[in-house]
């Protein structure tokens, strides 16, 4: 077995395709999820054990930490937002519940799993989640530009101090096709737009981040860290239509 991996929002979305991609490499895995039935039946699926709580509960992450075991291979922290209003509507609630659930709660997560990840025999890998809104600038992305962008920070920071022992990277997604984003993916006409903006024009999968999250948790990322990687059909870089 290639070590543990403790995946927050493991039970739907890209964690859930990370959890599936990563049992396929040989990783043991332990499953943080708000949705208890989703979260079992990504269990059962991937013979991960779990840990059922909210990352709005500070009592969570040591749980976890504890639950997963003494010693993991890796964290990934896929839990996220997508607040969309303009200005003059973000609420303080708002700006503190994106910030919380996309940045404070990684680096508890990190936090509390820190010991076991220190303890793997070889170098350790978290991976975060940021989001290609980070960088490129949205209207009615006020709130969760500003979570995401305290994302790519953390991840700058938390690779700086845990160096060498343990790896921390992000990855920057543009619009996926997942529960949270079904507001935006659902209707044909808002989806194939959105699309026809990537330089590939389609939105993303939940396997195409996690197939690049499960690279960064594997040895064969052994010398990346400190990076946050854009998975946007070029979306965060380059303009194909005027």
């Amino acid at each position: 077995m290639a070590g543990k991996v403790l995946i927050y929002g493991g039970s739907g979305g890209i964690g859930a395709a990370l959890a599936r991609t990563l049992k396929a490499k040989g990783f043991g895995l332990h499953l943080v999820g708000r949705d208890a039935a989703r979260l079992a039946a990504v269990a059962d699926e991937t013979g991960a054990t779990s840990t059922q709580g909210d990352v709005t509960d500070e009592t969570l992450f040591p749980r976890a930490a504890a639950e997963a075991g003494p010693a993991l291979a890796g964290l990934a922290y896929a839990v996220g937002s997508i607040t969309l209003k303009p200005l003059h509507r973000v609420s303080a609630a708002d700006i503190k519940a994106d910030f919380w659930l996309n940045a404070g709660a990684a680096a508890l997560a990190v936090q509390a799993a820190l010991p076991a990840l220190k303890a793997h025999e070889g170098t350790a890998s978290v991976v975060l989640f940021s989001s290609v809104a980070a960088r490129q600038g949205f209207a009615a992305h006020v709130s969760v530009s500003l979570a995401k962008g305290a994302v790519e920070g953390l991840t700058l920071s938390l690779a700086a101090e845990l160096a060498p022992k343990v790896r921390v990277n992000a990855i920057a997604p543009s619009l996926t096709k997942t529960p949270l984003a079904a507001s935006l993916t659902s209707s044909p006409q808002m989806a194939g737009a959105i699309a026809g903006l990537h330089a590939l024009p389609r939105l993303g999968e939940a396997q195409d981040s996690a197939g690049l999250a499960a690279f960064l948790l594997s040895p064969e990322a052994d010398w990346i860290t400190g990076q946050v990687i854009g998975v946007d059909g070029g979306r965060s870089t380059l303009r194909t239509k005027g």
